[in-house]
């Protein structure tokens, strides 16, 4: 009977302080593994190649697409990192450490804060690009895109220094016995983290693309009907670019893909642990991780660049000299 009770145990030598080992059967687990260790591989992929793509040829060096570098550098960041973790989390027990611990919790908030800013500020430059399109190359410049880039995440590596002060000053304070990584969110904290990283950044992703959508209709219908009045013309913003219309509509199916995955990943929060099961909070967490496979299938889709770009990184024609002027546009 002892050696049944040890063998359920993550460390058995440890009988009053170890955990118990996760209670998924050996099918489950093996299916389990397969499958999300080629999410896994297959986010890290994709996100490669985003990475690459943009950073290669000049001629992708525009504002709009280095913010999608940082979403993709993000994304990248969370099928290395954060999914291969999570993996071992729900099939395993841990073996790393505290520190470890600590260190993947930090970095999953780093990344998680970043994406959010990323998503923000995605959508300021469509805003500034619909609704604003005189002024747009004046404003949203390389280097001023840049700085807001650098400064999303600096402010997410200083945010969540901050929120985890605890955590990591003391790392594995919370567990309550040895084989699990659990980092604790006090109330107010949680409250703040909530406000800070879902309710304003949300809002003000939802309330800038209704502008941008309600523009954008306006500006259809201008066309189609052939409006040539002077007087409705004064009356109604520039007329933005085909071009940037139509990169309004793809980065608007990203965005609304980013709420579908992260909205609930915060609902949890909001609905408390004590009615949350565990197997929803793994979902929820892993639906979250997922949209950052789903982003660089979303370029594939709607971007000729990304799927030109990417037949010349497979074929390898990216490594002969003056790839990086090729014609990609």
């Amino acid at each position: 009977m002892e050696a049944e009770v040890g063998a359920e145990l993550c460390f058995p030598q440890l009988l009053n302080s170890s955990c118990r080992k996760p209670t998924l059967a050996w099918p489950e687990a093996l299916f389990l593994h397969i499958m999300l260790s080629s999410i896994s591989v297959l986010t890290v992929a994709l996100n490669l190649l985003v990475i690459i793509a943009v950073s290669h040829f000049r001629q992708l060096h525009t504002p709009t697409n280095i913010l999608l570098l940082s979403l993709a550098v993000s994304d990248f960041l969370v099928g290395l990192l954060l999914m291969p973790v999570e993996i071992l989390l729900n099939t395993s027990c841990w073996i790393f450490g505290d520190y470890i611990c600590c260190l993947y919790s930090y970095v999953s908030f780093i990344i998680t804060s970043a994406s959010v800013g990323d998503m923000v500020l995605i959508s300021v430059d469509r805003y500034v690009a619909i609704c604003d399109p005189l002024h747009y190359s004046s404003r949203i410049t390389e280097r001023r895109v840049k700085l807001c880039v650098c400064l999303c995440w600096l402010c997410s590596v200083l945010y969540s220094s901050v929120f985890l002060k605890d955590e990591l000053s003391q790392p594995g304070k919370h567990n309550s016995c040895y084989g699990e990584c659990v980092i604790f969110v006090d109330f107010i904290a949680g409250t703040v983290d909530l406000v800070l990283t879902f309710i304003a950044p949300i809002t003000a992703i939802i309330v800038l693309y209704m502008q941008v959508f309600a523009v954008a209709v306006s500006q259809a219908r201008a066309v189609r009907s052939q409006v040539t009045s002077i007087t409705l013309h004064l009356s109604l913003p520039l007329p933005a670019k085909k071009s940037e219309l139509k990169a309004a509509r793809t980065l608007g199916v990203l965005v609304v893909v980013f709420l579908i995955c992260f909205c609930p990943y915060y609902g949890l929060a909001l609905a408390g642990d004590s009615v949350i099961s565990e197997s929803l909070s793994s979902f929820v967490v892993f639906l979250f991780y997922f949209n950052s496979c789903i982003n660089p299938l979303i370029y594939a889709l709607f971007y000729p660049w990304f799927r030109k770009a990417l037949k010349l990184i497979v074929t390898l024609q990216i490594l002969q000299p003056g790839s990086c002027e090729t014609n990609i546009l």
